[in-house]
């Protein structure tokens, strides 16, 4: 399609300016600005009768509407895709921010991507390993899946998400693996820390890493997540690898959607948030599966910190509804010095029952974790009977459970950042934990086990 070029805004608002007169424009399509010598990107958002909305990627500051020329490309953003890519830093339009050049490619592909035929679709099975216990014993990682962590502000969910990246391996030979990081809206102290924890365990040398900072155009964060997954796709279902992409924090993609769409003028839904946020991450969160036919699988894990700790906010709970289970972080383990401060009770892996046990982690895994839960569950009962009536007067086998739900949370949840447990020592440990109960008390296991994995 002929570039099209058209000289004078109409309009400028905020990082969106307005085309009057245009004819023959598509939506979604890549636009350049010209002004005074300076070459600025932006995307087709709006398309009324004669007039396009055009967001700019590097914002509008220092444009005048009469001097800048509007270049219409004729096609979608596309990011460049080749294995090269592999142990890149990127910037949020897939741009390299690492100074080791251009990534030579002779594929791209628009960064909206397309969605995965439900018939083509195959159910998730294995599992992924993440080192962290309470996330391989408890709530499992299955490849495929779509498992977002929530957490909150000032809660370590970066540092997790970085010792996840540098862990995270698929079991087996021959089995290729490799992370995509997107980091949306982080602090430059935040973006550090993820590079430096990718680089100096070599972890990089494995992942791709999409970088959208704080102080980078607020439309590039709408992006950075779709390009992260275009690169992610490209490597699941063209070079046939098993990847993780792990999205933080989506909490800023959202504020990025509300702000651009109070721009746009549209009509905000809860909380002032556009009324189509749950189809906009609906459409980022399905990207994740496996393929008929293909090896390679796309697993999701989203990053969000719930503002002011509210899970009914709207973008936990949209999140929650497209996903598969939820990874909780506690603000009072976190005051206990826990780390990671996983609260085991509210997560789950919805698809963990059907990719662990015999064949995938150990035949125990299933009941293991359930009676897990369970005597976690009724020690919590314990402590709030205790704070009234006083730990002297519960009985023997409640003061057991009390000093399980201790150990559990210090031995079991706790771990070090540079601690990486296997699927077998995190079970071996569930294991050394129920032995602090009397027998009699697991229920959620079978006999069979108890006389091979017990030790009271």
């Amino acid at each position: 399609m002929p570039v099209k070029e058209y000289v004078g805004l109409s309009r400028i608002v905020g990082p969106l300016v307005v085309v009057q007169g245009v004819s023959g424009v598509g939506y979604e399509d890549l636009v350049e600005i010209v002004y005074r010598g300076e070459r600025r990107a932006g995307q087709v958002v709006l398309l009324e009768e004669d007039k396009a909305v055009v967001q700019v990627f590097e914002g509008t500051k220092g444009l005048i509407r009469e001097e800048t020329r509007v270049r219409f490309l004729g096609e979608p953003l596309r990011v460049p895709l080749s294995r090269n890519l592999v142990g890149r830093v990127l910037d949020g339009l897939g741009r390299p921010r690492d100074g080791q050049g251009k990534v030579m490619a002779s594929l791209k592909r628009d960064i909206g991507g397309l969605p995965i035929n439900p018939v083509s679709r195959v159910y998730p099975r294995s599992f992924i390993q993440t080192g962290v216990s309470a996330i391989d014993g408890m709530m499992t990682l299955i490849r495929g899946q779509k498992l977002p962590i929530f957490s909150g502000s000032g809660l370590p969910h970066v540092r997790l998400a970085v010792q996840i990246a540098r862990q995270a391996k698929v079991r087996g030979e021959n089995e290729e693996f490799v992370v995509v990081f997107a980091a949306i809206g982080l602090r430059h102290d935040e973006a550090e820390f993820v590079r430096r924890g990718l680089e100096e365990t070599g972890a990089i040398k494995n992942a791709v890493m999409v970088l959208n900072l704080a102080d980078d155009p607020t439309v590039e964060r709408i992006a950075t997540p779709r390009v992260a997954l275009t690169i992610a796709e490209y490597l699941a279902f063209d070079e046939e690898m098993h990847v993780l992409a792990i999205l933080v924090d989506m909490t800023n993609y959202c504020e990025a959607l509300r702000e651009i769409s109070n721009f746009r003028g549209e009509v905000p839904g809860r909380k002032g948030y556009p009324g189509y946020m749950y189809s906009d991450l609906a459409s980022i969160y399905e990207r994740a599966g496996i393929i008929q036919g293909r090896r390679g699988s796309l697993t999701q894990l989203p990053v969000l910190a719930m503002p002011n700790d509210d899970i009914t906010h709207p973008i936990p709970d949209l999140t929650g509804y497209i996903t598969e289970g939820q990874i909780v972080l506690s603000r009072d383990l976190h005051r206990q010095g826990i780390y990671p401060p996983i609260a085991v009770l509210p997560s789950l892996s919805r698809l963990m029952k059907d990719g662990v046990g015999e064949g995938y982690t150990r035949e125990d895994h299933p009941e293991l974790a359930a009676q897990l839960f369970a005597s976690y569950s009724h020690a919590q009962s314990v402590r709030s009977l205790a704070t009234i009536i006083g730990t002297e007067e519960l009985t023997e086998v409640d003061r057991k459970y009390l000093d399980f739900a201790r150990r559990f949370e210090e031995e079991f949840v706790k771990q070090g950042f540079e601690e990486e447990r296997s699927i077998e020592e995190t079970l071996d440990l569930g294991w050394k934990m129920l032995s602090l109960l009397p027998r009699g008390e697991l229920h959620q296991v079978k006999e069979k086990y108890l006389e091979k994995y017990w030790k009271g």
